[in-house]
């Protein structure tokens, strides 16, 4: 009896362990599976689509049905609508995330206009010799009655623009003297200067665009020897070679009434040139500076630009107007009385000296040959080693005349407004560019 009691303890107890293993594995076939759980936004990419892609409204579940969570608890939406995409989150500070192209707002742009006035000055003593080692304490700019204050001072020569103007309408003597002195002209530019040449009379033409020298600036020289002048002597108005034809006691033979023979005017068209010279040179390299060397006896008629319309576009341009006066330019007593008469409409008689005076360059007056051979050099050495001021003029959108005044002050010089220590040589204004757009 208590034998058959022990065995079926174990008999029972092994069939309990039995049912708990198959419980157990009733229990793991039926355990739900794991529920995937989304992803935390990120900063630098986009969140990525959910799993179970979002029903379309024809698809959407029946109200009966929970609506799929997204990994946040959201509202149930109605029958036949698209639930709302999720909340975009940012973590980023704000400002700190790269924008798209095409969607960063545009800055502010602030727009200063500068007038920067550039002056070139010559100082020269009483025997006509440049002066050197001044500094920039020993100069003073007043715009319009004005002292200003420099923010440029050099003394460095500049490489130059030049443009040559040549008078083809002077008497062929004076032309044929001014031929032969062409080398000296080639010689006194530099390797790095450029220059164009121009020819006038009663009409003007750029016979050599700007380039660097070489033998293009001896060619057109060496062309120009074989140009003539005009011819030397008044006009015939009367006698037996005269316009009329044969006369019998002073009276034309096909006509009883002697007619009035009025010479015809020649035109010298040196403003023309001249305008045409500084619009060309309006368009070289501002780091240059820009002359214009004219060698002419001043004579002035017929040209449409006038002299003022000329003035301005010089001082708007900075450019500096040299010349050489030959012939009648080159007496002196005639040249002064050719200066002050003038009568309207008629042109002027030397014109070159109010250029120079307005644009700070100079006038050379010479007869000889050998003195303008030496003359070239001392104009286009004049030209390039100069002082050159810089100031900040007036920011306004006026374009009109401003007056300028160099002053210069020598320590132990005891100067009068009669007779100064040094002769200051610079423009005497400039009018101001319109500010640009």
């Amino acid at each position: 009896m208590y034998a058959l009691s022990r065995r079926q303890r174990r008999v029972g107890g092994l069939g309990i362990a039995l049912l708990f293993l198959a419980s157990g594995v009733g229990t793991c076939q039926q355990a739900p599976q794991k529920q995937e759980i989304p992803d935390a936004p990120s900063t630098t990419q986009p969140p990525k689509p959910p799993a179970n892609p979002l029903p379309s409204p024809q698809e959407a579940p029946p109200p009966s049905q929970p609506a799929p969570q997204t990994g946040t608890s959201a509202a149930p939406q109605p029958a036949g609508e698209t639930p709302a995409p999720p909340f975009k989150i940012t973590t980023v500070p704000e400002g700190g995330a790269t924008q798209e192209p095409g969607t960063q707002e545009e800055l502010f742009k602030l727009k200063s206009i500068v007038n920067q006035v550039l002056v070139p000055v010559m100082v020269k003593d009483d025997s006509g010799r440049l002066v050197s080692g001044l500094l920039p304490k020993d100069f003073s700019v007043l715009e319009d009655g004005v002292k200003q204050k420099l923010n440029f001072f050099t003394s460095d020569p500049f490489p130059l623009s030049a443009a040559v103007i040549l008078d083809t309408g002077m008497p062929d003597v004076a032309l044929q003297k001014v031929n032969k002195t062409f080398p000296s002209l080639e010689g006194a530019f530099t390797q790095f200067d450029e220059v164009a040449v121009y020819t006038y009379s009663g009409t003007f033409s750029k016979v050599k665009d700007y380039s660097e020298l070489g033998q293009t600036l001896y060619a057109t020289l060496n062309s120009l020897k074989t140009v003539s002048g005009s011819n030397n002597g008044p006009p015939v108005t009367s006698g037996p070679l005269g316009p009329h034809g044969p006369v019998v006691n002073g009276v034309p033979v096909e006509s009883p009434v002697p007619p009035v023979v009025t010479p015809p005017r020649e035109a010298h068209v040196l403003n023309d040139v001249i305008l045409a010279a500084a619009l060309d040179l309006g368009k070289r390299d501002r780091a240059r500076r820009k002359i214009i060397f004219i060698i002419s006896d001043g004579r002035e008629y017929g040209s449409d630009a006038s002299y003022s319309d000329v003035l301005r576009v010089l001082l708007s341009n900075g450019i500096l107007v040299y010349g050489i006066g030959v012939e009648g330019a080159a007496i002196p007593l005639y040249s002064k009385l050719q200066r002050a008469v003038h009568i309207p409409k008629f042109g002027y008689a030397d014109i070159l000296p109010k250029y120079a005076n307005a644009t700070g360059g100079e006038v050379y007056n010479e007869l000889g040959q050998a003195a303008i051979d030496k003359t070239y050099a001392k104009v286009i050495g004049d030209a390039r080693n100069q002082y050159t001021l810089g100031y900040v003029g007036r920011a306004t959108p006026s374009t009109a005349y401003r007056q300028i005044e160099v002053r210069v002050g020598r320590p132990g010089c005891k100067s009068s407004d009669l007779r100064p220590c040094v002769n200051v040589i610079a423009k005497d204004g400039y009018y101001p560019l319109p500010p640009g757009r």
